[in-house]
């Protein structure tokens, strides 16, 4: 085998090889990219479901201050004007 076809084997298994790792390492990246991703939109979706029972006590909070200083009337049928 002549120095020329030696060296353009060396070079096309070195290109491979480049291209290999550099499938592989972005294949990683995005996997880890992706994972973030999970973890954010957990992190989100407990925010909102602390910022719902945060609202929901204010609500009861409110409820039972209305309940304390007004006369609730609860009945079926009574008329508004």
């Amino acid at each position: 085998m002549s120095s020329r076809a030696k060296a353009a084997l060396v070079a096309s298994f070195a290109i491979s090889g480049a291209i290999i790792w550099g499938v592989h390492y972005q294949q990683h990246k995005e996997r880890e990219d992706m994972f973030q991703g999970v973890l954010r939109d957990d992190e989100r979706r407990r925010a909102k479901m602390r910022r719902r029972q945060e609202d929901f006590q204010e609500s009861q909070r409110k409820r039972e201050v209305y309940e304390s200083t007004q006369t609730v009337v609860s009945g079926k049928g009574s008329s508004h004007p």
